[in-house]
């Protein structure tokens, strides 16, 4: 009976229609701090300081483990040196517990980038990233937030192949409309 209701919440999500982000380009993006992990060691991220560095990559997953998350953390952590020489660092926020993106953090996004624990589901609601049909999940979005605190991009789709190239290109063309620097 358990296999066949994972079954049946599966194509649920997958036949679910995405619901337009709440966030649209140029909106301000809602500062947070998490218990993060990367490396498989817990540590605090806050976005307010992340974006001092420069832009930042807040993509939002529904589960760590399940097999589109692991596959989206691990196309996030082959393109870290991508986002790197665009100035972009990158941030995957879920609601699993900080135990669990420990391991998370070391065996998907081999240690690449942090995840955050957004465990009460605070941040999920403040960028309206739910799952329309898991409201205490969250849903499959990304946003590009540059260091003016603005959405700059936001890709959305419950397939997890497409974000990583879609926040790249945000990414490298934000990098690119910049002035040059001494």
């Amino acid at each position: 009976m358990s296999k066949l209701l994972t079954s049946w919440a599966a194509a649920l999500l997958l036949a679910a229609p995405a619901a337009q982000a709440a966030l649209a380009v140029g909106a301000a993006a809602p500062s947070f701090t998490v218990e993060a992990a990367t490396g498989g060691k817990a540590h605090p991220f806050d976005l307010a300081e992340a974006l001092k560095r420069g832009p930042v990559v807040v993509y939002f997953y529904p589960k760590a483990f399940t097999s589109g998350c692991t596959l989206e953390a691990k196309q996030f952590a082959d393109a870290m040196p991508q986002f790197q020489a665009a100035g972009v660092s990158v941030i995957g926020l879920s609601t699993d517990d900080i135990p669990t993106l420990k391991r998370f953090s070391e065996e998907a996004c081999r240690s690449a980038f942090p995840v955050g624990a957004d465990a009460n589901g605070a941040v999920m609601r403040a960028y309206d990233a739910r799952l329309a049909v898991l409201p205490n999940t969250a849903d499959r979005i990304s946003y590009l937030v540059t260091p003016d605190g603005r959405v700059a991009a936001v890709h959305e789709a419950m397939a997890a192949s497409g974000h990583v190239p879609a926040m790249l290109k945000a990414a490298q063309g934000w990098r690119a409309s910049q002035p040059s620097r001494p």
